[in-house]
C-alpha cells in the first residue's frame, strides 16, 4: 500500500507540472488511479478532478504573483468570455460523463491526438512566437470552439489542455505562456464545478484524491513559477507539448 501511495504522489507531482506547462497530465493520473489503484473508470474520472482543480488554482496563483495575469483591456474581456463559454460547455460535459460510456470518446481522442501532433510540429514558430493577437477573436469562432472544448474537458479532462493551447496559440494568437495562464483560470473554474457534481453523486475517492491533489498542486505551482519568470519557458512548453502528445499517442494505440 505504501508503494501505491508513493507512486500516486510522484505521478501526481509530474502530472501537475505537465498540466501547467502543456497538458494531458491526466493521462498519468488516470492510469495510476485505474491501473495501479484499481478504481472503476467513473470513480477515477471523478477523483482525478480534485488534483486538477487544486493544481490549476496553484498555477494560476503563481502566474498572478509573477504579474502574468496583467492583460490589455481587450484581451482581458476576451479572456473572461472564453472562461464563461468553456465553463458552460463543461457543465454539459460533466452531465455526459454521468450518463454516457467513455469508450467512444476515448476512440475519438486517439485520432484527435494524431491530428494534434501534425498541427503542433508543422511550423513550430507559430507556437513559440511572442504572440500578437491583432484583432478580437470572432464570436462565431469563439463560442462553438470553446463551448465544444468545455464539453470535452467536463467529460473526461484528459488532453483538454493540448486542445485548449492549440486554439489559444494558433487561432486566438496568444503567446504560449499567456495561453497557459488563461487555461489555468478556465480549468480551475469548471473543475471546481465538476468536483461539486461528482461529490453530489458520491463518485469521489476522497483520501486518494486529496493525496494526489497534494502532488499535483506542488508540481503545478513550482512549474508555473518557473514558466512565469524564465524567458525561454515558451520554448520548453512547446517541446514538452510535443513529447506529451507523442507519449499520449503511444499509450492510446499501444497500451502497456
Amino acid at each position: 500500500m505504501i508503494v501505491d501511495y508513493t507512486i500516486a504522489l510522484v505521478g501526481a507531482f509530474l502530472a501537475g507540472g505537465i498540466n501547467t506547462l502543456s497538458g494531458n497530465g491526466s493521462a498519468i493520473t488516470l492510469t495510476i488511479l485505474m491501473e495501479v489503484l484499481g478504481l472503476p473508470a467513473d470513480v477515477a474520472n471523478a477523483t482525478n478532478r480534485i488534483g486538477v482543480a487544486t493544481q490549476s488554482i496553484a498555477g494560476t496563483w503563481a502566474f498572478q504573483r509573477a504579474g502574468r495575469l496583467k492583460l490589455p483591456p481587450r484581451q482581458r474581456r476576451e479572456m473572461w468570455r472564453i472562461v464563461a463559454i468553456s465553463s458552460l460547455g463543461a457543465v454539459v460535459g460533466v452531465y455526459l460523463s454521468l450518463v454516457m460510456d467513455n469508450a467512444t470518446y476515448r476512440t475519438v481522442f486517439r485520432y484527435l491526438l494524431v491530428l494534434m501532433l501534425v498541427v503542433v510540429v508543422v511550423n513550430p514558430k507559430r507556437w513559440i512566437s511572442t504572440g500578437n493577437p491583432g484583432k478580437q477573436l470572432s464570436l462565431w469562432i469563439m463560442i462553438p470552439a470553446f463551448f465544444a472544448l468545455g464539453i470535452y474537458g467536463g467529460f473526461i479532462q484528459m488532453g483538454m489542455g493540448i486542445f485548449f493551447l492549440a486554439l489559444m496559440v494558433l487561432v486566438a494568437k496568444y503567446e504560449i505562456i499567456q495561453a497557459n495562464v488563461v487555461k489555468g483560470i478556465v480549468v480551475s473554474l469548471y473543475t471546481l464545478l465538476a468536483v461539486a457534481i461528482f461529490a453530489w453523486r458520491d463518485l469521489i475517492d476522497w483520501p486518494m484524491g486529496l493525496l494526489m491533489a497534494v502532488g499535483q498542486t506542488i508540481g503545478g505551482y513550482l512549474t508555473a513559477r518557473y514558466a512565469a519568470n524564465d524567458p525561454r519557458a515558451g520554448v520548453w512548453a512547446y517541446r514538452l507539448l510535443v513529447i506529451v502528445i507523442i507519449g499520449a499517442i503511444t499509450k492510446a494505440f499501444w497500451p502497456f
